[in-house]
Parts: C-alpha cells; structure tokens; sequence
C-alpha cells in the first residue's frame, strides 16, 4: 500500500479508540458521576445522533478544503476537546463536551476514505479503502481493551487523556504525510439529488443503519451486561474486548485480500450473516471464555462489513462516492444512536437479557435489505 494510507489507518484507529472509548469505561463514569448506567450511555447515543447529523452536512461545508488541513485540523480538534472532557465534573457538561467531540470522527472517516480514490489507481480502490478502515479493527485490538482498562483501574479521564495524545501524533501524522491539493470534487445539487434517488444506493445506506442499530444495541452496554452476567473485573473486560478486536482486526484484514474478488456486496452479506450468528448463540456466553468464543463471528463481520459497504458504494457510483459515503456515515451513526437509546431503554425497563434478541432481529432485516439492494444495483446494471 502507497506510504500516505498509513497516517490515515492510524487516523482512523484514533478515531475508532475515541468513539469507544465510552462503551468501554461506561461503567466508571457511570459510578464516577453518580448516575445511572442507562443515563452513562446518553454519551453514546447523543454523540453518536451528531455523527450521524453531521456527516453528510459537514461534508458540504467542506467539500473545497485541502484534505491535508482538514484532516489535519479535525485530528487537533479531537485532542482538545478530549482534553476539556477530561476537566468536566457534571455530567451535563460532559455531554455538552463530548457532543463538540465527535464533529471529528464525522469528518475525519468519511473524508479519509473519499479521497483515498485520488492517492491510488482505481483497480487497487476497494482494498485501499479497506485498508483504512483497518484502524476501526485496531482500535477494537488495542484502543477499546485499553480504554475498559485504564477507565477501570486510573479512571475514565485518565482514558480521555490518552486519546488526546494520541490526537495529537495522528494531527502530526497527517500533517508530515499528506500531499497538499488533494481536493476531492465539490458536489453539486444534482449530485446530491441523483444520490439521494439512486434506489441501490439509498437501500445500501438503509443496511448500514439496521445492522449499526442491532450491534449498538448490546454493544454500547457490554461492560454493564458482563457485569450483570458474571461480575466480570476491569481485567477480564479488557480480555474481552483484545479477543473482539483480534478477531475483528482479522475480519477486515480477510475482507481487505478477498473484496476485490468476492465482490462488495457478497462480503458484507458474510459480515451481517457472522454478526447474526453470534447474537443467535449470544445467551451461551455465561463466563469469561465462553463469552468471548460466542463474540467471534461478530468481531470478525463488525468493522470488515462497513469496510465493504464503503467499497460498495464506492463501486456502485464512482463519481457519488463523497455524498455516498458521507450518508453511509451518517446511517453508521444513526444506528449507533439508535441501538444505543433503544438498549438504555430496555435495561431502564429491566430488560437486560433483551438485548441480543433486539439486536438479532435487526440484523436479519438487515441482511434483507442487503440482498433487495444486491438485486436493484443488477438491475440497473442489466
């Protein structure tokens, strides 16, 4: 892979680590703040509700920026107001912080892999684009099991500064990296429009949103549920989540060597199908190891499906890949918001054991959908 798609993998690890950060250290801001765990986990949904608003917005806002200052810039953002949530002492003023946070995760992603197309040759596309996703599946590997750890043992702001630092390196990173003018073109109203009326793309969003919503669902409360389940410590959630990112990483790593000769839209199917398995068995996971063998098939489908689902779009319309991936995006976020509200809803209702069947059933709808999309994009094909 070309030097350049380095920084933006690693960009894209910062990202990951600072959006699941929260999952991860739930459980001590929760007792740190003296609030419930359903109202914790407004911090999930309520910034995950901005990503998925701004995605697309922003991507406007920002169509003519170089993409080496824009980058660049969402990164020093990130680290500051990771630095400033680390200062607050009110819940209230957390979510306030946490909210302004995450403007970079809606930009820095999207943007990151809407202009891989100008760093590579079109037949080496779809990997490329995966290979940036990578840093999704590391920060799964190492930022997630770190941040449950570090949240548990030195506290949830300990974790926040160290995702601030990291910002940091990957704003340097970049900077040092990218090529100045790699400006992606600015879209026009037509282009938004025709994006919004192309059936196979809009149904491809739709897959990202359901199967985003049936993971957020269990996935934004694994601390508290291990916790209910078998009063897992501070050690044994980060072991979890290692073993959820190994696989994970190594989803998307088989995703990145067989997309181009799978095809998008069959490898995402792979990816839901293995999500939907694990939830199916997900009540089989009573203890430490049994816990992490039934995750498996999840992590190994969760990052390498939106990894594939962007080289799908990418696929379907070349020339709508910045408007498609930004609302791609934005139903990512959407479903996290989603999954995230419906799940503290459940467990507010004392529903904790609900949580794999709410999520079960959206996959499978999800992967409805998937194959109505498959079928439209042959059509328009033929």
């Amino acid at each position: 892979m070309p030097p350049v798609l380095w920084p933006l993998l690693f960009g894209n690890f910062v990202i990951g680590t600072g959006v699941l950060i929260v999952p991860g250290a739930l459980n001590d801001i929760s007792a740190s703040l003296d609030i419930s765990v359903a109202t914790a986990g407004q911090l999930i949904s309520a910034a995950a509700l901005l990503m998925c608003i701004g995605a697309p917005l922003l991507a406007a806002v920002v169509a003519g920026w170089d993409r080496r200052r824009l980058l660049t810039l969402s990164m020093l953002w990130y680290a500051a107001l990771h630095l400033a949530c680390m200062a607050a002492t009110s819940f209230t003023t957390l979510l306030l912080l946490r909210v302004l946070a995450v403007i970079s995760p809606a930009i820095f992603t999207p943007q990151a892999a809407a202009c891989v197309g100008m760093l590579v040759p079109p037949e080496q596309r779809g990997r490329a684009i995966t290979f940036v996703f990578l840093g999704w599946s590391l920060a799964s590997v190492l930022g997630m099991p770190i941040g449950a750890y570090v949240g548990g043992t030195l506290g949830w702001r300990a974790a926040f500064g160290a995702v601030a630092v990291l910002s940091l390196v990957s704003a340097l990173w970049v900077w040092r990296a990218m090529p100045n003018g790699v400006r992606p073109a600015a879209l026009s109203a037509a282009a938004w429009s025709e994006t919004l009326k192309s059936g196979a793309l809009m149904l491809c969003v739709a897959v990202t949103m359901l199967y985003s919503a049936g993971q957020f669902v269990l996935f934004s409360y694994f601390a508290p549920y291990y916790k209910y389940k078998f009063d897992v410590t501070p050690a044994g959630l980060s072991v979890l989540f290692m073993c959820f990112g190994i696989f994970g990483f190594a989803g998307n790593v088989l995703m990145s060597r067989s997309i181009d000769r799978l095809g998008a839209a069959r490898c995402v199917m792979a990816g839901v199908g293995a999500m939907a398995l694990s939830l199916l068995v997900w009540p089989l996971g009573t203890g430490l190891i049994t816990a992490a063998l039934v995750s498996i098939p999840w992590a190994m489908g969760c990052f390498s499906s939106n990894s594939a689902q962007q080289a799908r779009l990418v696929g379907i319309a070349p020339a709508l890949a910045t408007a498609s991936i930004a609302l791609n995006s934005s139903a990512m976020y959407a479903g996290q918001a989603i999954g995230a509200a419906s799940g503290g809803w459940l467990i507010a209702g004392g529903q904790m054991e609900m949580l794999h069947w709410a999520g079960f059933a959206a996959l499978v709808m999800a992967m409805a959908v998937s194959a109505w999309a498959a079928s439209r994009h042959h059509v328009a094909l033929g």
